[in-house]
């Protein structure tokens, strides 16, 4: 799918980026060049550390922010693939610093769209957030408009072979700024802070994200926000399982946080089709119809006013459970 292929990743140096960019080295060694777009010099300096270019042909390094289009169009040059993962995604700096957060995702969104309109890019793909459903922080609002941004995308691509897509998952296992790390880290003065016993949260691995980004490259027909189906976790489980001996202490909800997460809400339900192993939110009034992509995939409309949230879940992972993803994602000298 990729061999011969140019491939550019924004926010590269991030957790997703880091894992994506060791995936397609491994799994596509013939991939004619991957660019690992990003404002963190450093960051990029100690990912080149990882990848060195003396065994890794293709990998470059640009500097660069998806504020500036003028850097974008010429990072572009040459790339047949974008994968977006460049975002503010802190919810309470989202809150305390609104227009900065809008400044990167919602305009560097747009000027990412634009710059794939005036290059040779064939596939788009667009990280997400289960915040961008039913938004009640800022960082959610600015990615559900993100989401919006590229779904239209589709509308005013002309005769160019360019599919814009979307792919919406869950909190990341271990992923910085994420409540695992920070119970690591809290563990050992005997006391978690717990912001709402009820909270609950889908989970997803980094190795899940990668194959569920590079399944919409390559069979995403453009417009399509993609869903993955995961287990939930209750906070106080993930608690029990980093640290059994210790007390919880209930802070309180934060700024702009819910207490269960949601991905597909009721409204999205009457253009929402299962596709087996995901869910797939479908554009009204796009280039196909719902029938046309139910008769040609397999998928199946799900029922009116179905929803996709973290408490109500079907699938929710046991402390041992949650204890052993730990241990294989995070790492055994982490683990509890």
């Amino acid at each position: 799918m990729l061999n011969d292929k140019a491939l550019l990743i924004t926010g590269g140096t991030g957790s997703f980026g880091k894992a994506f960019v060791k995936t397609i080295l491994e799994k596509y060694p013939d991939i004619k060049r991957l660019v690992v777009y990003s404002r963190d010099e450093l960051k990029q300096f100690e990912m080149s550390q990882q990848f060195p270019d003396n065994r890794y042909k293709s990998i470059r390094f640009f500097i660069g922010d998806v504020r500036d289009q003028a850097r974008l169009r010429r990072a572009l040059e040459g790339i047949d693939v974008v994968v977006h993962a460049a975002a503010l995604k802190q919810v309470p700096t989202a809150e305390y610093n609104p227009f900065e957060c809008i400044k990167t995702n919602v305009m560097g969104a747009q000027n990412l769209i634009e710059a794939c309109m005036d290059s040779d890019v064939q596939r788009v793909v667009a990280l997400s957030t289960d915040k961008a459903a039913a938004p009640i922080n800022l960082y959610g609002a600015t990615k559900l408009c993100s989401d919006k941004l590229f779904v239209a995308a589709n509308n005013i691509k002309g005769a160019r072979d360019l599919r814009f897509s979307v792919v919406r998952y869950g909190n990341v296992m271990g992923s910085r700024g994420s409540v695992i790390p920070f119970f690591l880290e809290k563990r050992s003065s005997g006391v978690l802070p717990i912001t709402d016993p009820a909270m609950t949260r889908f989970n997803i691995s980094l190795r899940e994200g990668v194959d569920m980004v590079l399944w919409g490259i390559e069979n995403a027909w453009g417009g399509e926000i993609l869903v993955p189906k995961i287990p939930s976790y209750r906070i106080t489980d993930v608690a029990k399982a980093i640290g059994p001996e210790c007390k919880h202490q209930v802070i309180g909800v934060r700024p702009g946080e819910k207490i269960h997460e949601e991905m597909i809400t009721p409204s999205d339900s009457f253009n929402t089709v299962d596709m087996g192993r995901y869910y797939a939110i479908l554009p009204f009034g796009g280039n196909y119809t719902i029938a046309d992509y139910c008769a040609k995939t397999g998928a199946k409309l799900v029922e009116p006013g179905f929803s996709y949230n973290s408490g109500s879940n079907p699938h929710f992972l046991t402390v041992d459970e949650l204890r052993g993803l730990i241990q294989t994602e995070v790492g055994p000298a982490h683990s509890a």
